[in-house]
């Protein structure tokens, strides 16, 4: 019985002498096995909820966090996406003992933590300010560590940068998401920046913000509701290769007014582009989120089993 073992371990040892030598490499037999090209996968789609959904509420203090992994449990939610605006002490990180607490509570719930975001704005001239942003983010990038989330949720920025080309501040903007990207990949966590119709207004912007940063740290939050300067889905289209989260909404936005999202058509889109993620959902504007979530959650599904086989 030991004879095919030791055999095995044989063929094994002989498989290590087939790699150069590590002292030339630099790296380990099984991270160049995984750098390898990765052959593609289908689609696959876990639902997940945008807590700024809940803004209102959540501001006014009527209801928690807490509350909101039980609504999300109660209508079978995949995930959760909680923005840190609503942790106790942002734009500090919450404490480990709150941390703990919640991630214990989704998982006992059967949800995961699909991201997380912060608020910055590295569109911003004041190069102290920006480097307050980063440090910052680096911090919410361990928090996001700690609770196990894959990516933290950044923006360009939207302050009007008198007196600075945009040229200037796409040169800034790429060092300053590059540093985050850095600091990201210490912790396994993705910098996911939004386009949100800020200093990020076309795809063409998203395409030359990613392709300067040249990180695979940095992923796209695609906003499907922050394309108006041209089709939407046309731009969602040409920006759903970089995207690792969503933002789902009820709206686009089609010359200039805003227009119920054919959610049949966008996620066509995101099926035939073989996206495997989260679609987190997030509503906007007036009225109850808690009529309203249902509403959409209700709509997508719909939608995903016309597409889906």
């Amino acid at each position: 019985m030991e004879k095919p073992v030791l055999t095995s371990r044989r063929n094994f040892i002989k498989s290590l002498t087939a790699v150069p030598a590590l002292s030339v490499t630099g790296l380990t037999p099984f991270f160049i096995q995984s750098e390898k090209k990765e052959e593609p996968f289908s689609h696959k789609f876990k639902l997940s909820l945008n807590v700024y959904s809940f803004n209102s509420p959540l501001r006014e203090g009527t209801i928690d966090l807490f509350d909101v992994l039980n609504f999300c449990a109660r209508y079978n939610f995949d995930a959760i996406d909680p923005t840190g605006y609503y942790f106790p002490g942002y734009p500090v990180p919450p404490v480990d003992e709150f941390i703990n607490t919640f991630k214990r509570k989704a998982f006992l719930l059967g949800l995961d933590i699909s991201g997380t975001g912060v608020r910055n704005d590295f569109a911003n001239p004041d190069a102290e300010a920006r480097e307050a942003d980063i440090q910052m983010i680096k911090k919410w990038i361990e928090a996001a560590a700690r609770l196990g989330i894959p990516n933290l949720r950044i923006f360009a920025g939207t302050n009007p940068h008198k007196g600075f080309s945009r040229d200037q501040v796409f040169e800034w903007m790429a060092k300053d998401i590059r540093e985050c990207c850095d600091y990201g990949q210490q912790f396994g966590v993705i910098i996911a920046l939004q386009n949100h119709n800020d200093f990020l207004k076309t795809a063409d912007d998203v395409d030359r913000i990613f392709e300067m940063v040249d990180s695979e740290w940095l992923g796209l939050n695609l906003d499907i509701g922050s394309y108006r300067q041209h089709d939407p889905y046309q731009e969602i289209e040409k920006n759903i290769h970089r995207a690792v989260t969503w933002q789902i909404k009820e709206n686009v936005w089609i010359d200039g007014k805003e227009t119920p999202t054919d959610f049949v058509k966008l996620f066509e889109l995101v099926k035939k582009a073989g996206y495997r993620g989260y679609l987190p959902l997030e509503t906007l504007g007036a009225g109850d989120p808690f009529e309203k979530i249902p509403r959409l959650l209700k709509n997508v599904k719909e939608a995903l089993q016309t597409i889906l086989p």
